[in-house]
């Protein structure tokens, strides 16, 4: 469930709410009773370094090809 951050104009007090997506906002400062606005933040930003997920963690084993003989080849010989 997101978190998601209040701050109420008339007291100043921030706080934090864990609500549902399809929950309306908090409609009351548990301070002073007064009606807080939702503070919208900027998220968090996620860097891949390294390998890589893909390639470590998501990607299929390649699959396994039999062995195969080996060709012989004839040289031509000149004489």
């Amino acid at each position: 469930m997101p978190t998601y951050e209040y701050s109420c104009k008339q007291c100043g007090y921030t706080f934090e709410a864990m609500q549902n997506m399809h929950e309306p906002p908090v409609a009351v400062c548990p301070q002073c009773g007064a009606t807080p606005h939702r503070i919208v933040s900027g998220g968090i930003g996620i860097i891949y370094k390294g390998s890589g997920f893909y390639a470590t963690d998501t990607k299929s084993a390649p699959a396994s090809v039999p062995d195969a003989a080996p060709v012989k080849t004839e040289s031509a010989s000149s004489g």
